[in-house]
Formats: C-alpha cells, structure tokens, sequence
C-alpha cells in the first residue's frame, strides 16, 4: 500500500476530456512567492492567458500567495498531467527564469462528477482569499477571475 504522499497514488491519473477539474498547485516548499504585487501579477496573467491552456478552458482561477487554484475544463488534445505541467512552465518562464523552482512536482486534482455543483466549486475557489483573511470581498482581491464575470456585468453595477 503506498503512503499518504507517494507518487504511486498519481500513477493512475485518468484524464478525460470534456471532464472539470479543480486543480491546485503549490509553490515549491510552500514559498509566499505571489505576496508581493510584481511576481503575482506575472504569474497572474501568464495562468490566464489561453497560451496557458492550449485546447482546455479555464473558467476559474485565484492566485493565493503560495499556490494557485482553478476549475478547468479539459480540451481533446491532451492530457490532465501534460496540461497542467505545460502551464506551470509557461507561468515560470514570465516569473523569474533564474530564480530556481517556482512550483512543487505535481499537482493536485478532483474531477467533478455529473451531480457536483460547478457553481459552487467556482465559489469556494474564488473564496480562498476570504477564507484566507487575505481580503474581505471578491473584489478587495486582486489575482482571481471566472468565465462568468463580465465587463457588462462590472459596468452595469
């Protein structure tokens, strides 16, 4: 049987395309690199941008001090652990090239089921500040975002 933190538990990964994904990944050994406002927003816009998630769509995200969440909806094309581990590369290469690892091995995963609320995975996603103490209110935070935010909707309230 293997530990709690074995790699073997990943080994088995099924990737299914169409499927929605939270994923979370860490900074290496936990490190607060995204408390400061230039590396957040970096890393930010490089998890956001469509380069990030070529063929997949993400409808979530929050960039927390020392890790990153989101909800992602897999495209056709690839699988769950070459998506994921081709945006942590692209987020490294616009944070700090020669600064060492930016982000642990792996990744963490939950594949939402047919009768799993999206709506409410997108919540506690966008949340994490919150429940944090990081911020008191969506918009008091600066590094997240959802499909189902709008310019439309902002200019409207």
């Amino acid at each position: 049987m293997p530990t709690r933190r074995s790699p073997e538990l990943r080994s088995g990964r099924w990737s299914e395309p169409g499927r929605i994904y939270l994923v979370t990944i860490v900074t290496d050994g936990r490190k607060p690199w995204f408390q400061d406002w230039e590396p957040a927003a970096a890393v930010a816009r490089a998890l956001a941008g469509r380069d990030a998630w070529p063929g997949s769509r993400l409808l979530c995200w929050v960039l927390m001090p020392d890790h990153w969440h989101g909800l992602l909806e897999l495209g056709e094309s690839e699988s769950l652990s070459r998506t994921v581990g081709r945006a942590k590369a692209h987020a490294t290469r616009v944070w700090k090239p020669d600064a060492g690892r930016l982000w642990q091995p792996g990744f963490h995963d939950r594949a939402l089921r047919s009768d799993d609320n999206l709506l409410a995975a997108a919540r506690y996603v966008v949340a994490n500040p919150i429940r944090a103490g990081i911020s008191r209110s969506f918009g008091g935070y600066s590094y997240w975002d959802a499909v189902w935010i709008s310019a439309d909707a902002d200019a409207a309230s």
